[in-house]
């Protein structure tokens, strides 16, 4: 059974499976350019990251957490290298779940398919959401400018359980307070819904599901006014910061009076690591559109990479802009960071909190936009492979789009709407995407090196037999004559002085997850740094695998017991249909 559950597909299979035939026949059209692939990815990612979960992550880390964006830009770019090599030789929908079934067999392909449901699916909730409150916040700012009342009722624009949650933890927030106390009450349940967001999504849906060309004029639109309004609000933010002289907030004081680039120190800027990678989320959602590429080996690769490039400028410069601008203690429960800076208060630039409401609801639809696209075609890719019904590869006749698999999706982001919250969701979506990654950084070290092709990516071979052991030893090294007390720190399990902790606030489990998180990342990194010796493995995986390792270091203990709770699900329905029906099953 064992061998059954590893079983890998050919590239050249997968090839002949997928549609390569330009007119479209059976097939989904070809009809995205790399500058088309390019605007999907910014479009993915500058969204959600930039216009809300930014406010959260500049909050946890103080502007320290530029660090983090540098770091995470990095092991995305390792990442992307690895997504392009991938899509260079198997130009196929499907991501990362048709790159793990090439090289680390069925079982992962499964899981990872399984997992990218809860970034493409799960993580488009999180954005619905956004998209709501920016909506709602735009309706009253036009309404009170126009002199007509266009206000959403709270309780008509807040998810039931984010108001629920908030009052049992005593949140004195008016929304909330007004959302909860002024619901109709229908057989005794109050009907807090958020409108906006599942109205959004049917609109979204619907539009997916009309046609990929369609979609792409849309987004490139949707792009270049949000890409403008960012430049505006990085310009104008800069010059208020200098010329007010506000250039102290760079260093603001910790707890111990002692001004800081990273006031909650690095811990605190680790601890943003959900919100900071989730603005990254979407570069590799431009690898799920290689049927619909006109030359997929080579656009799909310059599309990831360049968009990948652009965004990350793009965050280092807002997250100097804003934690100039304001203290970043200021940020805290702030869901419109980039309007709030600009508020009365801080900057008090009327203006630009009207323009940048309205940017944060159009970013927010380009982002709906390309996560909707992007998970309809992963289930089109296993059910080709027999691992789902076959009715979720069934193709649109006139709109060539996937469109049982559109309509799904379209309700697994709707439903959820009625009985989730953001936080959940932002957690949840963020060690998802991380595992994928990790599995396409690896999987492509396991694929046989091929011949440079003209016209088509392919990755630089760097030999790490040597540098990749001397960049892990080499950290050990530094930390323990620099930071002697990192070490033994991690094998120190006395939560006595946490004061969460010590107030029954948090679990032993809860406090002690980071340190094991640790461990097992050390571990790990001696371990692959054996094997990338003896394998003599290429460098540039290797620095994707080990960096987005790290980056789960991250998560709290109820994200992975989330995350591995999904994942036992998924492996119930792939031993009840998958296993059985896959195509490979029945070659055997």
């Amino acid at each position: 059974m064992s061998n059954s559950l590893f079983r890998t597909k050919k590239i050249s299979t997968i090839l002949s499976e997928g549609s390569d035939d330009s007119h479209g026949g059976g097939g989904l059209k070809r009809v995205l350019t790399v500058r088309d692939l390019t605007f999907f990815g910014i479009a993915a990612i500058l969204g959600a990251g930039s216009f809300s979960s930014l406010g959260a992550a500049v909050f946890s880390g103080g502007p320290g957490v530029v660090v983090l964006f540098v770091i995470t830009g990095i092991a995305c770019a390792f990442t992307a290298f690895c997504y392009s090599e991938f899509a260079s030789r198997i130009p196929v929908a499907g991501s990362a779940y048709t790159y793990a079934y090439a090289s680390f067999g069925e079982l992962f392909a499964w899981i990872i398919g399984w997992a990218l449901i809860m970034e493409y699916s799960i993580g488009n909730i999180y954005v619905a959401f956004s998209w709501s409150d920016y909506f709602t916040s735009f309706m009253d700012k036009l309404g009170d400018s126009i002199g007509v009342n266009l206000h959403i009722p709270e309780y008509f624009s807040n998810s039931y359980m984010e108001v629920k949650d908030a009052l049992a933890d005593g949140s004195t927030n008016p929304e909330m307070l007004k959302a909860w106390n002024e619901a109709p009450v229908i057989g005794g349940l109050r009907m807090i819904v958020d409108i906006p967001a599942l109205v959004i999504n049917v609109l979204i849906t619907y539009l997916v599901l009309r046609g990929i060309k369609e979609s792409r004029n849309f987004s490139n639109v949707m792009v270049v006014l949000k890409m403008c309004v960012v430049l505006i609000v990085i310009l104008v933010g800069g010059y208020l910061i200098f010329a007010n002289g506000l250039t102290f907030n760079w260093t603001p004081p910790n707890d111990a009076g002692v001004n800081s680039f990273m006031p909650n120190g690095f811990g605190g800027v680790m601890a943003a690591v959900s919100g900071v990678f989730f603005a990254y989320i979407g570069f590799d959602a431009v690898s799920v559109l290689a049927e619909e590429s006109k030359n997929p080996q080579r656009d799909l690769p310059r599309g990831m990479i360049a968009s990948l490039v652009l965004c990350t400028i793009v965050y280092i410069l807002l997250t100097l802009v804003l934690t100039g601008a304001v203290n970043y203690k200021n940020f805290e429960g702030v869901g419109d960071p980039l309007a709030f800076i600009f508020e009365k208060q801080n900057l008090n630039v009327g203006w630009m909190q009207f323009l940048v409401a309205i940017c944060a609801v159009v970013a927010m639809t380009s982002v709906l936009l390309v996560f909707q696209m992007g998970q309809p075609r992963i289930w089109m890719s296993m059910s080709r492979d027999g691992l789902l019904p076959p009715v979720f590869q069934k193709i649109h006749p006139k709109y060539k789009t996937p469109s049982f698999s559109t309509i799904v999706t379209g309700l697994l982001v709707g439903v959820p709407i009625l009985f989730t919250d953001k936080t959940f969701v932002l957690d949840f979506t963020s060690i998802a995407t991380l595992f994928a990654f990790v599995l396409v950084c690896g999987g492509v070290l396991l694929i046989p090196p091929k011949e440079k092709q003209a016209g088509r990516f392919h990755m630089p071979y760097i030999n790490g037999r040597f540098i990749f052991p001397l960049i892990v030893f080499g950290s050990i090294f530094i930390i323990a004559i620099f930071a002697k007390n990192y070490f033994p720190s991690l094998f120190n399990f006395d939560f006595s002085g946490n004061e969460d902790y010590a107030k029954g606030k948090i679990s032993f489990m809860d406090a002690a997850t980071p340190q094991i998180s640790l461990i097992v990342f050390w571990v790990s990194a001696i371990i692959i740094s054996v094997i990338a010796f003896v394998k003599r493995y290429s460098l540039i995986p290797l620095m994707g695998l080990i960096t987005c390792m790290y980056l789960l270091t991250g998560m709290t203990k109820s994200n992975w017991a989330w995350f591995i709770g999904w994942l036992a699900i998924g492996l119930v329905f792939y031993f009840l249909y998958g296993y059985k029906k896959s195509k490979l099953a029945r070659q055997a």
